[in-house]
C-alpha cells in the first residue's frame, strides 16, 4: 500500500483547496510547499504594490458559504497583504496546516506500472509513494531568471520582484532602476515612484494598461452577500471565469460608430480586465481590436504629459489583449515626475552590468538599487523543473516542442498524475479561482470514481490528447493572441518552442465539455 492516496504539490489556492476536497471525500492526503508558508504566488509575491487583477469578490473561495459571508475584503482589487491574510485563514479555518510539509521540493517523480503508485522524491531525499499526484504548482511560479553579463559585479543591491525581501526594503531617495514592464514591474514602478530618489525604467515592450478605479466595497460586498450564490454561479458559466455584465457583449459590427466608442468608454472607466470584453468579438477580429487598442492608445497619450515618453509607452506592435493586460493604479502618471525616466532597450540595449550600475547602449548609469521584473517560465515552468518519469519517458522530454495534455488535467503516458489549470485549460485567460476550483472538484470526483469501482489507475488516451491539442491549437488559430510574442505563447523563455498555452474558447464552453466526459464515464481516460 502507498504511503498516502494522494501528494499534491504547492499550498497556493489550488493546493488548499486540494488538500480541504480530498479529506472531505475521506482521502488521506498531503501537501508539499517549498516554501515556509501557505500562499503559492501570493507568498512569493510580495513586492511592492503587489495586487491582484481580478476582482476579490470573485477571486477568493465558493466552496464554504460561511467562509465567504464571514470574510471581508476590503478593496475592489486585493493587495498582496491581504490575499495572504486570506490564504492563512483558510489554512487555519480548515485545520490545513497539519497536513503540509513546508521548505520541501519536490525533486524528482517515478510511476511503477505493477503498484501504480508515484515515488516522490524530494530535495532532502525523502521518498514517499502515493497513488495519485496532484501538481497545483501554479502557472505563473517558476521565475524566469535572464543572465545579464556582469550582475555579480554590481557593487548595490540587486532585488528580484517573485522573492521581495519579507522585511521590506528602504529604497527612500535611492538611486533605481527596474527591468520589465510586466504586471509585475508596472505595479513596483507605481508603488515605489513616489519614494526613490531617482527611478530609471527599462521598457522592452509596452504594455496595455487599464485603469483599475480601485475603491473601497465594503458596502458593495455586503449587497453582495445577499446573493453571492447567484453571482458564482454566473461565474461558472461566463468567458471568462468573472461576470463583466449582465449580458454578452455586442459583436463589433453591431455596433455604429457611437455605440463603439460609447462602449469602450463605458469599459474603460468602469475599469479592470472586462475592457477587453467590449467587444464579443475582440480576439477574432482585427478590425475590433484595432479600435480598442487606439481608444486605449489614446487614454494613454492624455495622461502622460511629455508627447515624446507618451508614445514610447504606446504599445503599437501586438493586438490588444493578446498579451496579458495590465490593471494599473497610476501608473503612467508617473511618467510626469521630474525623477523618472523611461529606457526603450531596443533603442538603448543593456549590454551589461557594472560596479556602479548598467551599461545602457553607450551610456553607463550609476544606480544605488536594481529591481528584477522579468516575468516567469509560465504554465509549464514548474513542472519541467520536477524530474517526472514513467520509464524511458520524463514529461520534461514529452513537452519539448509544446505541453500535450488531455483538458490541461492530465498528460498521456503519466497515469494518476493530475495537474490544476495545466496547460490547455482556461487557466490564466479566466479567474483562475473560478477554473481552479472546477479542477480541484474535477479530479476528487475522477479519484472517488476509481475509488468507488475499485480501481487504481487512469490515464489520458493518447487519440484523446491529440484531438484536444489540435482543438485547442485551432481554436487559438481563430484569434489574433499567436500574433503577439506573450508568455501565453511561451515567447518570452529563450529556446521554449511557442505554443498557445491555455484554452481560448472560455471558461463556459470548457464546463460543458468537461462536464460532458465526466458524466459520459470519463471518456477519453483509460481506467483500469
Amino acid at each position: 500500500m502507498p504511503d498516502r492516496d494522494a501528494i499534491i504539490i504547492g499550498a497556493g489556492f489550488s493546493g488548499l483547496y486540494q488538500l480541504h476536497k480530498l479529506r472531505e471525500l475521506g482521502f488521506d492526503a498531503h501537501v508539499i510547499e517549498a516554501g515556509p508558508e501557505v500562499g503559492g504566488t501570493w507568498y512569493w509575491n510580495r513586492y511592492p504594490g503587489a495586487r491582484c487583477d481580478i476582482e476579490s469578490i470573485g477571486y477568493s473561495y465558493s466552496f464554504d458559504s460561511d467562509l465567504q459571508q464571514s470574510w471581508n475584503w476590503t478593496e475592489r482589487y486585493s493587495a498582496q497583504p491581504e490575499l495572504l491574510a486570506y490564504l492563512k485563514h483558510v489554512a487555519d479555518r480548515f485545520d490545513l496546516r497539519r497536513d503540509i510539509s513546508f521548505n520541501t521540493r519536490v525533486a524528482s517523480m517515478v510511476f511503477d506500472d505493477v503498484s501504480n503508485e508515484w515515488t516522490v522524491t524530494t530535495d532532502s531525499g525523502e521518498q514517499i509513494t502515493a497513488r495519485f499526484v496532484i501538481a497545483a504548482t501554479g502557472c505563473l511560479s517558476k521565475p524566469l531568471i535572464p543572465t545579464f553579463e556582469g550582475l555579480e559585479d554590481f557593487a548595490g543591491d540587486v532585488y528580484w520582484t517573485w522573492d521581495w525581501p519579507e522585511e521590506g526594503v528602504d529604497l527612500s531617495g535611492k538611486r533605481v532602476a527596474v527591468i520589465g514592464t510586466g504586471s509585475s514591474g508596472l505595479q513596483t514602478i507605481t508603488a515605489i515612484a513616489p519614494d526613490v530618489g531617482e527611478l530609471t525604467v527599462f521598457q522592452r515592450t509596452p504594455c496595455y494598461a487599464v485603469p483599475a478605479q480601485n475603491r473601497s466595497i465594503v458596502e458593495e460586498l455586503a449587497e453582495l452577500k445577499t446573493h453571492y450564490d447567484e453571482f458564482r454561479e454566473e461565474s461558472r458559466n461566463s468567458v471568462g471565469g468573472f461576470p463583466c455584465d449582465d449580458e454578452l457583449p455586442p459583436f463589433f459590427e453591431d455596433l455604429d460608430d457611437a455605440g463603439i466608442r460609447g462602449e469602450l468608454e463605458r469599459r474603460w472607466d468602469d475599469g479592470g480586465l472586462c475592457y477587453q470584453q467590449s467587444f464579443r468579438d475582440l480576439l477574432q477580429s482585427k478590425e475590433a481590436n484595432d479600435r480598442a487598442a487606439e481608444y486605449a492608445r489614446g487614454r494613454i497619450k492624455l495622461k502622460v504629459h511629455n508627447p515624446a515618453v507618451a508614445e514610447m509607452l504606446t504599445p503599437r506592435s501586438y493586438p490588444i489583449a493578446a498579451k496579458r493586460m495590465c490593471v494599473d493604479t497610476g501608473y503612467y502618471e508617473v511618467y510626469n515626475q521630474p525623477n523618472v525616466t523611461l529606457i526603450d532597450v531596443n533603442d538603448h540595449p543593456i549590454r551589461r552590468m557594472t560596479e556602479h550600475g548598467i551599461l545602457s547602449g553607450d551610456d553607463e548609469l550609476e544606480f544605488d538599487v536594481i529591481i528584477l521584473a522579468t516575468g516567469f517560465d509560465a504554465m509549464t515552468g514548474a513542472l519541467d523543473a520536477i524530474d517526472i518519469r514513467h520509464g524511458e519517458q520524463t514529461l520534461r522530454d514529452k513537452w519539448a516542442d509544446g505541453p500535450r495534455t488531455y483538458l490541461g488535467l492530465m498528460s498521456a503516458g503519466f497515469p494518476n498524475l493530475f495537474t490544476v489549470t495545466g496547460p490547455q485549460s482556461p487557466s490564466v485567460l479566466s479567474n483562475m479561482l473560478t477554473s481552479i476550483e472546477y479542477h480541484v472538484e474535477w479530479i476528487s470526483a475522477a479519484m472517488a470514481h476509481l475509488r468507488d469501482h475499485g480501481c487504481t489507475r487512469i490515464d489520458a488516451e493518447v487519440a484523446a490528447e491529440d484531438n484536444w491539442v489540435n482543438t485547442t491549437n485551432d481554436a487559438a488559430d481563430m484569434t489574433l493572441l499567436p500574433e503577439a510574442a506573450s508568455w501565453y505563447m511561451g515567447a518570452n523563455v529563450p529556446g521554449k518552442r511557442r505554443a498557445v498555452l491555455p484554452f481560448v474558447g472560455g471558461v463556459d464552453v470548457y464546463k460543458q465539455i468537461g462536464d460532458g466526459i465526466a458524466i459520459s464515464n470519463y471518456h477519453g481516460f483509460d481506467i483500469s
